[in-house]
């Protein structure tokens, strides 16, 4: 029965993820017609589905890293912070402040592993908190020098290919990253480690069905409320948070696009004049982000402690 329901909460949160990370991914490159948001969603849902045949290094990171799920009680432990997670998301999206559902998962999966009393790793929790602090950061750096780069080799014709290159850049770093968070709620929910076609695909799908849903909102929020967006501003940080993406995967370690993405305007945009940067926008998402983590955290261990507690009373 554990499976069942974790296996139905990893769907929803599969869609959950399309809605908040696929539009977030596109919404960057809007402004410039190369990649249209059909072909952007197509090209996106494919990386998702195959990257992870090739690397699913961060997946396991989720799954083995953080906390112990194959012991008792681990599937509904993962339900818990699954749940959690959504809960956290929903409620700061439904405030006007986005957030990134991978600081979410890593906050719920730590929580309800306290919770449950699974083996939790304070090592591996830091470790991917460092590597999530520093992906926006980097991401920022990354385009502060890309603009001025970009701006003196490339002309408004040559644009597009650079978009094209971003586009494919974030597009795999995506899904060799942050959209191997819900293959590992899966990996938990069916009980396997290595990544078949079948099962990527299936995420891949659900995915695919919550980006079309998420895009047009995503696109508002990235695309014009952080920066006053211009196109090259939208293909640097393609490229910037594509690169920081990438190294993290190498590593292993699950970091936010959407983070690096955001990061990645903001040092375009400081580049070529902090008064471009709307800082107010970027302080409410900055916000988010800091409350998601604990919020999730703390949740999962109150749902986590509570499901064991009513499971242990009907056991006995």
């Amino acid at each position: 029965m554990d499976a069942v329901v974790l296996i139905v909460v990893a769907g929803l949160f599969a869609v959950v993820s399309g809605v908040n990370d696929g539009g977030a991914v596109l919404a960057t490159g809007l402004k410039l017609p190369t990649v249209r948001p059909a072909t952007g969603v197509l090209v996106l849902v494919l990386m998702v589905a195959l990257v992870p045949l090739l690397t699913n290094q961060v997946a396991l990171t989720f799954v083995t890293r953080l906390a112990t799920f194959d012991e008792p009680g681990g599937r509904l432990a993962t339900a818990c912070a699954v749940v959690s997670s959504l809960v956290v998301v929903t409620v700061l999206s439904a405030k006007g402040r986005p957030t990134s559902l991978t600081l979410a998962i890593v906050g719920g999966l730590t929580g309800a592993g306290l919770g449950w009393g699974l083996p939790v790793s304070a090592g591996s929790v830091g470790l991917v908190l460092a590597f999530g602090l520093a992906a926006p950061l980097v991401g920022g750096l990354l385009a502060w020098a890309l603009i001025r780069a970009l701006v003196s080799v490339t002309t408004a014709r040559g644009l597009p290919r650079w978009h094209w290159a971003g586009f494919l850049l974030q597009t795999l770093a995506y899904a060799a990253n942050d959209g191997q968070k819900m293959l590992a709620v899966f990996m938990i929910a069916l009980g396997f480690s290595d990544a078949s076609l079948a099962y990527t695909s299936l995420v891949a799908l659900l995915f695919g069905l919550g980006a079309l849903y998420g895009l047009p909102k995503a696109g508002r929020t990235l695309g014009r409320e952080i920066i006053a967006s211009r196109p090259p501003h939208g293909v640097v940080a393609e490229l910037a948070a594509g690169t920081a993406v990438v190294a993290s995967a190498a590593a292993g370690m699950p970091v936010s696009m959407t983070q690096a993405i955001a990061g990645g305007l903001i040092g375009a945009g400081v580049a070529q004049g902090g008064g471009r940067v709307r800082w107010y926008a970027a302080v409410k998402i900055v916000v988010a982000w800091l409350l998601t983590l604990p919020a999730s955290g703390l949740l999962g261990w109150v749902l986590a402690s509570m499901v064991k507690g009513i499971a242990s009373v009907d056991l006995s």
